[in-house]
């Protein structure tokens, strides 16, 4: 009988809930490059750069959308395939698949699991996780399956029965998922994403309405489906629901009036409807777009960073500094305005911590963004990435959005790099990085004096 046998941990129960995420998005995204790589990934049957199988394994997992190869010509099936699942996968958050696999098999949902699966979906509660990832996975396939027979309509008498369908499919999961890769290039040319269904109602809104339901978050799903009426949802879903509203709208009527006399002079006005309410909703989230971008004036450009910066809301499958994080900051400048002593709204309370989480992603993703837009406006062709294209790049591969000004086939290896990087960070969440590596300093128990500052 041995003595002082110690039985030691795996590797990955050593890894905090933060690190678990940033190493599972890591290997999926090594796993996914290296399937892009091979032959059979090629349409041509030549092997892919590593570097450019990385970067669209990373805008999958990520569900970014950027390109450097065109999705429909460059890509073998199987290579489409691998695309499909990684931004499935990457929608869902492999948490999510990996405790469906566990479910049909047959395994217990340890602790650690349920853990994660709180942090991956970005929960206050432990409780519940295992029923809140089933509910997740059934809304899913209804969302993607009826989004896939509506698109089919359109896409099986254009490309045939086998091909509509997995057009259908393909579109309906990557517009869910707010990925925004599209198989358009042979029809419409490269790169030319759905431009040439601007006019086809069924196709606009199909996909706008898949891109807003990825985009307000699972738990607000399941909280409307359960509730039914507006005034029983959480305070959390009505911030998001709200918040969602409001950015549509406004970027509907900035970008309808912007471009009505300019990009989409010669359109009828159903037509400059349908193209403006798709760029509103696409821009926050998804990638998509039904007009040459770089017709829009500036000041349109400019709303559309904006939109892309706060994105989605939590617990969704799109990227930025979410919804709710903008409506606690502006929550707190009113009631800052107002001189209240507390953050209130619908008669509830936002505590300190909330507010200081959203202050604090706030902060970290304009700083990233600023040395974002540095890097690549002082690395790349300034024929291409002037400030304002280098900033709609950033701002596009920070929240996941996917829309390109310059075009990131235009991009240099370092170029890539940083937005690889971006591309990660907006996805795993700026929070969860830094949290992943830095270690949390134990709570002190003494008080220190309070300072004056000068501040305003």
């Amino acid at each position: 009988m041995r003595k002082n046998s110690k039985i030691h941990p795996s590797p990955l129960y050593i890894l905090s809930p933060g690190q678990m995420m940033v190493a599972g998005f890591g290997f999926l995204i090594l796993l996914g490059a290296i399937l892009l790589t091979t032959p059979w990934a090629s349409a041509s049957g030549r092997t892919t750069s590593f570097l450019d199988g990385l970067f669209t394994a990373t805008s999958a997992i990520c569900v970014t959308g950027l390109v450097v190869v065109d999705t429909s010509i460059h890509w073998s099936i199987f290579g489409k395939v691998v695309i499909i699942f990684l931004i499935q996968v990457g929608g869902l958050g492999f948490m999510t698949l990996g405790t469906l696999v566990a479910l049909i098999f047959g395994k217990k949902i340890n602790l650690r699991q349920r853990i994660l699966i709180k942090e991956a979906l970005n929960q206050e509660e432990l409780s519940g996780s295992v029923k809140l990832i089933k509910k997740v996975l059934k809304y899913t396939l209804i969302i993607e399956g009826l989004g896939a027979l509506i698109l089919s309509f359109v896409f099986i008498p254009q490309f045939g029965i086998i091909d509509g369908i997995g057009y259908s499919i393909f579109t309906s999961i990557s517009s869910f998922c707010n990925a925004g890769f599209d198989l358009m290039g042979s029809v419409s040319g490269e790169y030319s994403s759905i431009i040439s269904y601007y006019n086809r109602p069924l196709i606009v809104f199909t996909v706008s309405a898949l891109i807003i339901l990825g985009g307000i978050g699972f738990p607000v799903i399941i909280n409307v489906v359960s509730k039914k009426t507006f005034k029983k949802l959480s305070l959390n879903s009505k911030l998001a629901l709200v918040t969602t509203a409001i950015l549509i709208i406004g970027g509907f009527l900035m970008i309808f009036f912007g471009e009505i006399g300019h990009s989409m002079d010669g359109m009828s006005l159903w037509e400059k409807f349908q193209v403006a309410f798709f760029q509103s909703v696409t821009t926050r989230t998804a990638g998509y777009a039904t007009i040459d971008l770089t017709k829009f004036r500036e000041s349109t450009l400019f709303v559309m960073i904006i939109l892309m910066f706060i994105g989605a809301s939590p617990a969704s499958t799109g990227g930025g500094v979410k919804t709710t994080t903008a409506a606690i900051l502006f929550i707190a400048v009113k009631s800052f305005i107002k001189n209240e002593n507390e953050i209130t709204v619908q008669h509830k309370r936002i505590n300190v911590f909330t507010f200081r989480k959203a202050l604090g992603v706030f902060i970290i993703a304009i700083t990233i963004a600023v040395l974002g837009v540095y890097l690549l406006s002082i690395t790349q062709d300034p024929k291409h990435f002037n400030i304002l294209s280098s900033a709609f790049e950033v701002s596009s591969a920070l929240a996941t959005v996917g829309l390109s000004l310059a075009g990131s086939n235009h991009l240099n290896s370092v170029g890539k790099i940083i937005i690889m990087a971006l591309m990660f960070t907006g996805r795993v969440g700026s929070l969860t990085i830094f949290t992943a590596f830095i270690s949390e300093n134990k709570r002190k128990r003494v008080r220190y004096p309070e300072a004056k500052v000068l501040v305003g």
